[in-house]
């Protein structure tokens, strides 16, 4: 089973939702169901600073101060600030719908 972290608004994640039609999938809305602590954890390990989406509009309207936050508790605090989609599967985990991503997971 693989669980899907993205947002309903975010035209890539409803793009990757598309193209995994024929596989089995728990999504996640960050905005609406949360990310667990466990979750943000596994997150900030796989991917580190690169976690953090620094191109959206929340990140824009960050402080200085809030911007020099840890991305654990950047999540915590704007869970929209992640890079979406990120994608978990058996312990794996995978960020944005590029090539190597659906390489990976095979679509």
């Amino acid at each position: 089973m693989m669980r899907f972290y993205s947002l309903k608004s975010c035209d890539t994640c409803r793009k990757a939702l598309k193209d995994l039609a024929d596989h089995d999938v728990t999504v996640i809305d960050v905005r609406s169901d949360g990310v667990s602590d466990t979750d943000r954890a596994a997150m900030v390990a796989a991917f580190g600073d690169k976690v953090i989406n620094t191109r959206s509009t929340t990140w824009r309207g960050l402080s200085e101060a809030e911007r020099a936050c840890d991305p654990a508790t950047l999540l915590s605090a704007h869970p929209t600030l992640m890079k979406r989609p990120v994608i978990e599967i058996k312990g794996a985990w995978y960020q944005g719908w590029t090539p190597a991503t659906k390489a990976a997971i095979g679509v």
